[in-house]
């Protein structure tokens, strides 16, 4: 066991808890990865004295819990910035069959490399627990994705819940697929088995889990879904996918049903899945996630890019449905900043709230991010700050003079004021990983050279015309 920590004197604590609770002046105690107590004032400061401790400062900050990024793709960190391939001027299926061009020519160098990119920006937002949608495997990435993954993890230290992904339709058959990134779905099987086996903690405060995701039902064969079901429930692991999110026309014209109704017909829906996006799930559809225990992960800013249909929170949370946010790859957002996910997803919900009678306030919208993610998760035991659950938490710095005026309400400042930048600090698992502008114990500027150059070797070079 480690050297305790104690934060002391924060501006405010925003737990999250069941009863919102705001602790001012606060401390909070923590060993071994966990939150031992919080409370306000000499509380809990004088409980820490007999120990040894290392002490936080947190005068002037506000603290908050760690975010929950539901649905990602790392591996497209290094195909964003380009208005050649820009998603707004296509429809989605137009956008998948050109960019899936280029995500063939990724390399194991490039998924590590993009993936400790995605991970710092996560990190260097507020974002402690990070799921991934690992889907792009090709001939020069072989199966170490996932693999790479970890190890970018483990480097920075961040909660890690990999997706393994596949696509199995050829393209003769209707999908978007280029060959060099299909897979069968016996091999798809087989190595989701093998990272089970070598990565998948199902313990509480796991630091690593494997999540079985075949990527959508347009690009896949039915059996893919069907076996995934039948390995993730033998093995005790969560599933997910991209459902309900512009392919419905293609779904009944190839199926004659919807893809909820299809996802339901072969047993695709249940309490230990979530589902990407959920775009075209229409109100009559509510009933049938929430009565299987589906969840959904909400990624606003795609939606807003591919003029997709903004969803419904309020009907869809009084539904029962899960929520929770993610940032979607960086293909069709640009960049890991769940914060500004955060205050994207609320100004989406306040443009429909006189026609929908209201909107989720910003503080709901960060209980999706902290609370919801990390129930979609299946990691209760994270989300919010209390005695007992894990240690993840960020702060922001209230010193600067653009927050004056906004800090009487620390549980709405973050959506509802904007504060997209940068945090103070980021703790995972009771360990400092980011701190006043730095990440800790990596040499950041050299990875970034590296990571530079590897995406120049790797894709500019060979889509000059793309990347100009």
């Amino acid at each position: 066991m480690g050297k305790g920590i104690l934060i002391r004197n924060a501006r405010a604590i925003v737990t999250c808890d069941k009863a919102d609770t705001v602790i001012h002046d606060g401390n909070i105690l923590i060993d071994d990865g966990k939150i031992i107590s919080l409370g306000s004032g000499a509380e809990t400061s004088s409980a820490a004295e007999a120990g040894d401790r290392d002490i936080i400062d947190a005068r002037g900050k506000l603290v908050y819990p760690g975010m929950v990024n539901t649905h990602h793709h790392f591996f497209q960190t290094f195909v964003r910035n380009l208005l050649t391939v820009d998603y707004p001027n296509l429809t989605l299926m137009e956008w998948l069959d050109k960019i899936y061009r280029i995500f063939a020519e990724i390399d194991s160098e490039v998924i590590y490399y993009s993936s400790l990119t995605a991970m710092a920006d996560l990190i260097k937002h507020g974002c402690t627990t990070a799921f991934d949608h690992q889907y792009c495997y090709t001939k020069k990435t072989g199966k170490s994705p996932v693999d790479r993954q970890m190890e970018a993890a483990a480097l920075l230290g961040i909660r890690y819940h990999a997706g393994r992904g596949c696509n199995t339709l050829p393209r003769e058959e209707g999908s978007t697929i280029p060959d060099e990134m299909r897979e069968t779905t016996a091999e798809f099987i087989n190595d989701c088995d093998r990272l089970i086996s070598r990565y998948h903690d199902p313990k509480p405060f796991a630091m690593s889990r494997i999540v079985v995701a075949p990527c959508q039902p347009v690009n896949c064969y039915p059996d893919t879904f069907i076996e995934s079901a039948a390995l993730a429930r033998d093995r005790g692991v969560r599933l997910h996918t991209h459902l309900a999110e512009g392919e419905t026309g293609v779904m009944i014209s190839r199926w004659g049903k919807r893809t909820l109704a299809w996802a339901q017909d072969i047993g695709f829906l249940g309490p230990d899945l979530w589902l990407a996006h959920g775009w075209e799930i229409t109100p009559g559809e509510y009933g049938l996630m929430a009565q299987t225990g589906t969840g959904l992960a909400h990624c606003p800013t795609p939606a807003i890019l591919g003029g997709c249909p903004i969803i419904d929170i309020p009907a869809m949370t009084r539904a029962g449905i899960t929520i929770g946010l993610g940032c979607d790859g960086s293909a069709t957002n640009d960049s890991s900043n769940l914060l500004d996910s955060l205050r994207i997803a609320y100004l989406m919900q306040c443009y429909y709230a006189k026609e929908r009678g209201g909107a989720p306030s910003p503080y709901e919208m960060f209980k999706l991010a902290t609370v919801g993610g990390a129930k979609i998760l299946g990691c209760e035991e994270l989300g919010s700050l209390e005695a007992g659950k894990g240690a993840d938490l960020f702060m922001v710095d209230t010193g600067g003079l653009e927050l004056s005026g906004a800090l009487h309400d620390p549980r709405n400042l973050l959506a509802h004021t904007g504060v997209t930048g940068p945090v103070w600090l980021t703790m995972v698992n009771g360990k400092v990983l980011y701190r006043d502008g730095h990440l800790t114990g990596i040499d950041e500027q050299a990875l970034a050279e590296k990571a530079e150059a590897v995406c120049s070797r790797v894709i500019r070079s060979r889509f000059p015309a793309i990347y100009g």
